[in-house]
């Protein structure tokens, strides 16, 4: 059976084909062109039907994992430090190259292959779904860095409105610095145009207008202040991209909310204790997937950096935390495990136990996510949806009161 090795690029690509002997058949570059892509696809027909021809490449996801899959190609993915770790068996020279590359990939598949896994095509629905919430965790990143920036531009130039409301991107917070963007301009606002400013924005914060008034008031004065239009003009800039970005990251959420709620499988994990539409979304998305490749739930585990990695060597054993996984799984599920154990007697019972032999709240997140995991798992993989009161009935047959 021949081996293909993948060396990949944002422009180019180095593609080698061995034999079972380890024997090179054929090895070529090619350019990131859809004639490129047709050309390659060709070729590596020529070497046989391309359900028996794996591909082995330093990546899990994107476009070229995607054209291969679609092509009908057994995809392996394989860690860049797995496959660092392995480059002595080649030479200890060090010496470099794509096209090398491409070749100790197809080797260490030939060699190797049997301990790698394969990738499956993603349901389109997940695909979707996944998408649209790496899409959303982008724009809330860019939300936190443009808040920072305006913080950052209000403790040197206005630092009166710098903690006047909770939040600097909620929509009154928003709405006050484009009423007043600079100390000049708020230096007439006195109780009655504050009290006007909160009912005009449905303010809801707690604080009378007398208390705001003060807190905005007692704040530091900058000694050497910019001129107050290149001030107007920051704050306003920022207050524009805050707007923007808040306004995107609702229209995101909806359509994720959308989607939930058409996809079939969604209806599994929807009474799940403490899951909202969008941690929901995560859990289909991110954790999903590796649900239908895995084989049990302890895998399933793994993966999403729930569960542990043991390391002994003669008397010495230790228990640490596991680095190599699926960082956005283990978000997901962290997450909901976070909620859930708000709201599940038995998920804070699992907590509480993990807190109680001294677990800080991090690991104690994960037990609590790995417990869920293999629940998740039960319903994905029977298709029964999620029913609270089943799941109290099964805890409470297994660990009866004494």
């Amino acid at each position: 059976m021949p081996f293909v090795g993948w060396d990949w690029a944002s422009r180019t690509h180095d593609v080698t084909v061995l034999d079972d002997d380890g024997a090179i058949r054929e090895r070529w570059s090619f350019p990131h062109t859809e004639p490129g892509w047709a050309d390659t696809l060709h070729r590596l027909r020529d070497h046989g039907d391309p359900s028996g021809l794996p591909v082995i490449i330093e990546k899990s996801s994107g476009l070229v994992i995607e054209r291969l899959l679609a092509a009908g190609h057994p995809v392996v993915p394989v860690h860049p430090t797995s496959f660092y770790a392995a480059r002595p068996r080649w030479g200890a020279s060090g010496a470099k190259s794509d096209p090398g590359d491409s070749y100790k990939l197809a080797d260490y598949l030939r060699t190797d292959g049997h301990r790698l896994r394969r990738l499956e095509p993603v349901d389109p629905g997940l695909q979707e779904l996944q998408a649209l919430v790496r899409l959303r965790d982008d724009q809330v990143r860019a939300r936190t860095a443009a808040v920072n920036q305006l913080t950052a531009t209000l403790d040197a130039h206005w630092p009166g409105a710098r903690h006047l409301f909770r939040s600097l991107a909620s929509p009154i917070a928003l709405a006050f610095l484009t009423d007043y963007p600079t100390p000049a301009a708020a230096r007439h606002l006195g109780e009655g145009r504050m009290a006007a400013f909160c009912r005009r924005h449905s303010y809801r914060g707690g604080k009378s207008p007398a208390e705001l008034l003060a807190r905005l008031r007692s704040a530091p004065v900058t000694a050497v202040g910019l001129p107050e239009q290149t001030v107007r003009i920051m704050v306003d800039a920022q207050v524009a991209v805050l707007r923007a970005l808040q306004a995107a990251i609702t229209d995101v959420e909806a359509t994720i909310a959308a989607r939930v709620a058409n996809h079939p499988r969604a209806r599994l994990l929807e009474r799940l204790p403490g899951v909202g539409t969008i941690n929901l979304a995560q859990l289909l998305a991110e954790v999903g997937p590796i649900l239908d490749r895995v084989e049990n739930a302890e895998q399933a585990a793994t993966e999403c950096g729930a569960a542990p990695v043991t390391k002994a060597s003669g008397k010495t054993t230790g228990v640490y935390f596991r680095w190599a996984a699926n960082t956005r799984a283990r978000k997901a599920i962290t997450a909901f495990a976070h909620n859930a154990r708000m709201q599940s007697p038995w998920a804070g019972r699992l907590y509480a136990d993990a807190r109680a032999r001294g677990k800080r709240n991090p690991h104690a997140t994960r037990i609590v996510a790995r417990a869920w995991i293999r629940v998740i798992w039960a319903c994905w993989h029977t298709g029964s949806a999620y029913d609270p009161a089943l799941h109290q009935a099964h805890q409470q047959a297994l660990h009866p009161r004494t």
